[in-house]
């Protein structure tokens, strides 16, 4: 080879060498800029993800509507429960449950009550007006309303002399035994 054809084949390899690098870079990868007669590239597809439909809520159950703690404590000690209606007087409320806990082994009157049903504004006034005119008691408390039946007539009454006690809040009404017990009900 001539020092002219080995100068020529150096020349190109020192131009080409450049250009081969820069082809390796990822930005000379791109693709050429598009002309005026070129299309707009698709755009990419998106995946519309469905809205979830809202769910129901959970309907109330007697494991539910009490603590989880005290479920586990009364089934310790061998109770369990029976499921009814939720009653204001004669008065069955829909949607509501009524449970009562007891040692049904065994005859007696020893039982706790619990209970929780929705109620809108007006049959939460008229359920107050039947309970007051059967001889219960109203007290206003913490931003609730509490009818309790007369504690001469209360099998089991707490510590501030509640019975039997209905607490009215804003959309429901729960029931206990005692307004005490009032405080193991969970709001569904």
């Amino acid at each position: 080879m001539t020092r002219r054809a080995v100068f020529t084949a150096i020349a190109a390899l020192a131009f080409a060498l450049p250009l081969t690098a820069c082809a390796a870079t990822p930005e000379a990868q791109t693709s050429p800029p598009p002309t005026e007669s070129a299309a707009p590239p698709a755009e990419p597809a998106v995946e519309e993800t469905p809205t979830p439909e809202p769910t129901a809520a959970a309907e109330p159950t007697c494991e539910t509507i009490i603590a989880p703690s005290t479920v586990t404590s009364l089934s310790e000690i061998g109770w369990t429960h029976q499921q009814r209606e939720f009653q204001i007087g004669a008065d069955v409320v829909d949607g509501g449950i009524q449970c009562v806990w007891g040692d049904y082994s065994v005859a007696s009157d020893h039982v706790q009550v619990y209970g929780w049903a929705p109620l809108d504004q007006t049959a939460s006034a008229a359920a107050q007006q039947t309970l007051i005119a059967e001889g219960w008691q109203r007290a206003e408390a913490d931003g609730h309303t509490y009818i309790t039946e007369d504690p001469q007539f209360s099998l089991q009454t707490d510590e501030e002399g509640f019975g039997m006690t209905y607490e009215f809040g804003e959309g429901w009404v729960a029931l206990a035994n005692t307004k005490q017990g009032l405080l193991l009900i969970n709001q569904p």
